[in-house]
């Protein structure tokens, strides 16, 4: 295949992922436009298997476990709003496949287990996850997907012993993240410092969110400061997986759920083809007239959804009032 067609196959590949990337809102984001500056990162990975007609291989840290806190999740095991997701990453890689005939895999970084202790998820929820997650995997033939986790690096090692490995090896110093926060808060001359600091802010979010439930005993104020401390080692921690991911898939496209600004090296990637900032581990699947958005439990009920289960399982909620459906709107948009 001459290089030009290679080149403009690679381009196809990474413009249809990017219909649904998560853009940060940032001047440095070039919004919608696909421009040479937010390809170039990952053009090179698709070109050379391309060349090599070998499938085009993405990575995602993403299905760490399930939210602690019970308004915002049906329970610890993944439920319909895994199952969506799984099947929309697969169906991208189908996609990719009519395109380049080898295909495309996504290989899923499970990163709950690196950080799921300051997180406060327990090591046996953890691996009932993703167990589960695998099992859906298959029942659902989903063959573009595959997982890897902690436990795919180490045996005979308890799981304190491989995250503190994993931070020996690739971890980085404390002081230095938070030197990088604190600059991405002042100055835009760092892509990288702005995109710390815009993660420091978000998991400060999720974890204020995931510990606001009954039986929490803090205020506000003493809640926000305890968990400002917890996202900083969340960033660590997850930036060594990261690192550790580098070193294990040296070639492939990197991926995120966070929002990335044109032309840093991950692209940041919606888990459902419909438009949502949410996630499927921090909400519940909503049925609407056939089709899905993801929700807080909470919002769910107070719409007043009614819970659908799969066997004994709850699985998701369907809106049977559609009188409520502009309700919806405002929480989906501006929650």
């Amino acid at each position: 295949m001459k290089i030009a067609l290679i080149t403009y196959t690679a381009q196809k590949i990474l413009r249809d992922v990017m219909q649904f990337r998560r853009i940060a809102n940032s001047k440095k984001s070039c919004a919608r436009t696909f421009c040479e500056k937010c390809l170039q990162p990952h053009l090179h990975h698709v070109i050379s298997s391309i060349e090599k007609c070998k499938p085009i291989t993405f990575v995602l840290p993403a299905f760490p476990a399930k939210s602690p806190n019970p308004a915002k999740v049906l329970g610890a095991l993944p439920d319909m709003a895994e199952r969506l997701s799984l099947e929309f990453l697969n169906s991208l890689c189908k996609q990719i496949q009519k395109i380049h005939e080898p295909g495309a895999r996504i290989i899923i970084c499970s990163d709950g287990r690196i950080f799921n202790d300051v997180i406060r998820v327990s090591d046996e929820d953890v691996t009932e996850y993703q167990q589960e997650i695998q099992r859906l995997i298959n029942e659902l033939s989903l063959t573009h997907i595959s997982t890897f986790n902690l436990d795919d690096v180490f045996s005979g090692l308890s799981f304190n012993e491989m995250r503190n490995l994993v931070m020996e090896k690739y971890g980085e110093s404390l002081d230095m993240l938070k030197d990088a926060v604190r600059r991405g808060n002042k100055t835009a001359d760092s892509m990288e410092d702005e995109e710390v600091n815009r993660q420091y802010c978000g998991i400060t979010r999720f974890l204020v969110e995931d510990a606001s439930h009954p039986g929490q005993s803090l205020s506000r104020t003493a809640l926000q400061k305890e968990c400002r401390q917890r996202a900083y080692l969340v960033i660590q921690r997850s930036r060594a997986w990261s690192a550790l991911i580098t070193e294990y898939f040296p070639d492939a496209v990197r991926l995120s759920i966070h929002p990335q600004t044109c032309g840093t090296s991950k692209l940041g990637i919606r888990l459902m083809e419909a438009e949502t900032w949410m996630t499927p581990w921090h909400g519940v699947a909503v049925d609407i007239n056939g089709s899905f958005v993801l929700l807080k439990r909470a919002q769910a009920e107070l719409l007043g959804a009614r819970l659908v289960y799969q066997g004994t399982h709850p699985s998701h909620y369907q809106l049977v009032d559609t009188q409520k459906l502009s309700k919806l709107q405002g929480m989906l948009y501006g929650a």
